[in-house]
């Protein structure tokens, strides 16, 4: 599914879903994201504040009675994380009702009743509802002022890199750059903005939905308020950073498109990245891919690899940004009746879902680019990158990242090794 592209001086919409999808998986898969964006407020309401009261309950008499009272007040907190709930789910029903206004199940108008469609009703299941609660979580890292710590470290090496490409290649015209893996949108958005061609490609319709409101839909920059930290009671230092909320988006995007001079364009593709970009149609494409925080998705590298190396113009770079959390680990895809013996059939690719899975350390997999023909010509590590982490917490998850970047080569390119 390709969404519509945005450019400087056209007026179309970054599209977050077509209007007619003739794969009733794929129409499933997506009415299961909007109905776990519905069902937010129940769900959050249920597991934060309804459980906690039945355990506050079951307390002997005196000792909840006394922790009702200041300097607990337990019951007002919880009372407030109702509060907080109902803001959050603003944004998840807000989410709701502009994809089905994108399917044609609601109209236009504000005033239509938000509603998911009866047969799709309830289907989320538990996958699905707690991605939508780490999707509204990750509007903090993406979409607020206070995000911007953690922006600066994961995206910080991408604009760098690409801005190192345009001082070494002056000539180049401007640059074609995909971004798999493109969550909500803001790594996007930002090389728009600073006049890069950028196709983001993204295979989460929770993504998707999100990233097309906030891009298209909002109203105004701080339209919204979230709480990112009310979903878990551990770890606090006080109520009050419990209930640190923040404003979203930080930025009103068709605003600050609309008054930056020299932006590029942006297009949005909502596909399985193996089975999109690796055909001829997209082959030698791009000047650059920026990937980041996303080689760890693949359950085997080598096809990731692959693609990339097939998308990428001879003299391209690779532009990794990431830590290893292997996705797939302890969780080995379907091998769908294929049992190892011969070649699997790549005219019948299931892409991410293809058969068998590895993980290797970042040695191997930079032993690994290198022996899929890359040179690579940069390398750090130990960048240290949070990822939608409370900084007052008493628990710090903070990534050690690496970073390095891979040329596809070509002749007449001139490789200066960094590594």
């Amino acid at each position: 599914m390709e969404l519509a592209d945005r450019t400087n001086g056209d007026d179309s919409q970054w599209n977050g879903v077509e209007d007619t999808i003739d794969d009733p998986e794929e129409v499933r898969v997506i009415f299961c994201a909007l109905d776990s964006f519905s069902q937010y407020a129940k769900t959050a309401h249920l597991n934060c504040t309804h459980l906690r009261r039945h355990a506050f309950y079951a307390l002997p008499q005196a000792h909840w009675q006394m922790l009702a009272k200041p300097p607990f007040s337990y019951l007002d907190t919880l009372d407030r994380v109702d509060d907080a709930i109902e803001s959050n789910a603003e944004l998840a029903r807000i989410i709701v009702k502009f994809g089905l206004q994108s399917f044609g199940v609601l109209g236009t108008s504000s005033k239509d009743e938000l509603g998911m469609p009866e047969e799709w009703s309830g289907v989320a299941k538990f996958n699905d509802l707690d991605k939508a609660r780490s999707t509204i979580r990750q509007f903090y890292r993406d979409w607020s002022a206070e995000g911007a710590v953690e922006r600066d470290a994961c995206y910080g090496p991408v604009y760098r890199a690409l801005d190192a490409e345009k001082v070494r290649y002056p000539d180049r015209q401007q640059m074609k750059v995909l971004v798999p893996g493109a969550g909500l949108g803001r790594l996007v958005f930002d090389l728009c903005r600073t006049g890069y061609h950028i196709e983001g490609n993204e295979i989460s319709y929770h993504q998707l939905l999100a990233s097309s409101y906030i891009l298209n839909s909002t109203e105004k920059a701080g339209q919204h308020t979230i709480f990112p930290w009310i979903h878990s009671f551990s770890n606090h230092q006080s109520r009050d950073n419990q209930f640190k909320s923040y404003q979203i988006p930080d930025i009103h995007p068709q605003t600050t498109l609309a008054e930056t001079k020299g932006i590029g364009s942006m297009q949005m593709c909502g596909a399985d990245f193996l089975c999109l970009y690796g055909d001829e149609a997209h082959k030698d494409a791009y000047d650059a891919v920026a990937a980041v925080f996303f080689l760890d998705t693949a359950p085997n590298l080598i096809r990731y690899l692959e693609v990339i190396r097939n998308c990428l113009k001879p003299g391209g770079v690779l532009i990794n940004v990431g830590p290893l959390l292997w996705h797939w680990e302890n969780h080995v895809p379907s091998h769908n009746g294929y049992d190892g013996d011969g070649d699997s059939d790549e005219n019948n690719s299931l892409g991410i879902g293809d058969p068998g899975s590895f993980e290797l350390t970042d040695d191997e997999v930079v032993a690994l680019v290198q022996e899929m023909g890359f040179i690579v010509e940069k390398r750090e590590t130990g960048l240290r990158a949070p990822y939608v982490q409370d900084s007052n917490s008493m628990l710090q998850t903070v990534y050690n990242v690496s970073h390095w970047i891979a040329r596809k080569p070509d002749i007449g390119f001139e490789i200066k090794a960094e590594v």
